[in-house]
């Protein structure tokens, strides 16, 4: 089960932090991946990373202004969102793959960030 946290309201040129959080013992057996839904846009692929933390991946609108991390230990995927602007505005979900079995996906819910003046 995933729990994405840490969305809000925020002004251009912001930041925000948001989290996604695991329940279970094996968070290390699953890559992270960040998604985006902007409202009357279908969901895109924002970010992901391995399950160890060494590979990462970004989507053209957002490299060098996010930043995604994980700490196996706190069960934890973080998006760290820099300068932000107002085409960032959407929903944003956690998906976990199973390394192992890559037919098992997880979703987490959505936290919605607003980047407005």
């Amino acid at each position: 089960q995933l729990q994405a946290s840490g969305g809000g309201s925020v002004q251009p040129e912001g930041s925000l932090n948001v989290s996604c959080i695991g329940s279970g013992r094996t968070f290390r057996n699953y890559a992270i991946a960040w998604f985006r839904q902007a409202p009357g846009k279908e969901r895109e692929f924002v970010a992901s990373i391995t399950w160890e933390g060494f590979g990462t991946k970004y989507a053209d609108p957002v490299k060098g202004r996010f930043t995604i991390s994980r700490d196996n230990a706190k069960n934890t995927v973080y998006l760290q969102m820099n300068n932000l602007k107002s085409e960032d505005t959407a929903v944003y979900y956690c998906r976990a793959t199973n390394i192992y079995k890559g037919d098992e996906v997880t979703w987490g819910q959505g936290t919605l960030v607003t980047v407005s003046s």
